[in-house]
């Protein structure tokens, strides 16, 4: 008679881990699908547990878990400009944003509902949320340009670059991430400059920043 194999020894989880698996779970979901597509049976699911389990996690329900969530994937995408301060400025900012590239290719179509709204599950502490990722993402851009205090031009003329991208990735996705995103990351590059070359012809800070661009090119 053949032994049967060893039953694998269950492990317990911790409650860092088990909150951890459970957010993974739902970012999964959440990267392809709707927020409100998603119940938390299907989290439950795909996290190999039980309904109650979940909620014992997450007592506020489906908006407690996607919240949680989203915090999770803005910390993520906080990390996409987090780059060190080494080298020409224009290859740094080309690293950050093959980073954010590869974040909005993993998410795909959940991309939006994740960070753009649009969902029935959106407050305004998901906006907050949200709002608090392009806050960083500027922050980071001037901690590039070694700027300490932004007058309202430059910090219009980065904020209005950070929309560009998120609007540009938005639609890389609808046109089946096409072009390439090593494409699309040169070309936003590239208007990131041309955006601050024009906003240099009506300031003198800006002005400084673009020849100072151009020496480090």
């Amino acid at each position: 008679m053949t032994p049967s194999a060893p039953t694998p020894a269950y492990r317990r989880l911790s409650v860092e881990e088990r909150r951890s698996q459970l957010l993974t779970s739902a970012l999964n979901l959440f990267a392809h699908r709707a927020p409100e597509e998603v119940s938390l049976d299907d989290v439950a699911e795909a996290a190999g547990v039980s309904r109650p389990l979940v909620y014992r996690y997450f007592p506020g329900g489906k908006q407690q878990l996607y919240e949680a969530a989203l915090r999770s994937a803005a910390d993520e995408l906080r990390h996409c400009f987090d780059e060190p301060r080494e080298g020409p400025l224009l290859p740094r900012l080309s690293r950050a944003l093959d980073r954010y590239l590869t974040f909005v290719d993993e998410h795909d179509a959940g991309f939006s509902a994740l960070l753009q709204g649009g969902s029935v599950v959106e407050t305004s502490r998901t906006t907050a949320i949200v709002d608090g990722v392009r806050r960083a993402a500027a922050e980071h851009i001037y901690r590039h340009l070694e700027v300490t205090e932004p007058g309202p031009r430059l910090r219009m003329t980065v904020r209005m670059w950070i929309t560009a991208v998120e609007a540009s990735s938005l639609i890389w996705l609808d046109e089946d991430k096409q072009p390439p995103a090593e494409e699309l990351r040169d070309w936003l590059v590239e208007q990131f400059v041309a955006m601050l070359s024009v906003t240099a012809r009506r300031d003198p800070q800006t002005d400084a920043l673009v020849q100072a661009l151009a020496e480090d090119v």
